[in-house]
């Protein structure tokens, strides 16, 4: 049986615009933070054992592991930060890009940074610690599509 879920919405596309839509509720940058860091707390349980070196996301100021599994069809990810700002990030990339074909998640730029100000929002290390988990998504997927 698989573990992970299907995701909420039927496409990437669609997970951004849900995202988009369910930032433009909030009127400041203070409710966003609050909210992103309510979305890191529904994280499922990242398992300890998973926990290694190898799952470590390197270029995060914080720690991050994320756990891949899956092939071409259907990629799911796991992951967890040690922050819990991180731990909200984590959590829209999750809505966006775990459960979808290695094809979906190689065509869809992260758009929902730029559509709900967030480029603007993080510090230098948070914006470069998100470009290394998208990086780390985009490795898994071009490995699964070879």
């Amino acid at each position: 049986m698989n573990e992970f879920a299907a995701p909420a919405e039927p496409s990437a596309e669609a997970a951004q615009q849900a995202i988009a839509e369910e930032f433009a509720f909030f009127g400041d940058w203070t409710e966003r933070y609050q909210y992103l860091i309510d979305l890191g707390r529904k994280l499922p349980p990242y398992p300890e054992a998973l926990k290694t070196e190898e799952r470590q996301v390197s270029g995060c100021q914080s720690l991050v592991w994320l756990d891949v599994q899956g092939d071409a069809q259907r990629l799911d990810f796991r992951a967890i930060s040690d922050s819990s700002i991180v731990s909200g990030l984590i959590a829209l990339l999750l809505r966006v890009y775990s459960g979808r074909p290695a094809a979906e998640i190689l065509a869809t730029q992260p758009r929902f940074i730029e559509a709900i100000g967030l480029a603007r929002h993080l510090s230098p290390t948070r914006s470069n610690g998100l470009a290394a988990m998208l990086a780390r998504i985009q490795q898994a997927a071009h490995a699964a599509a070879a």
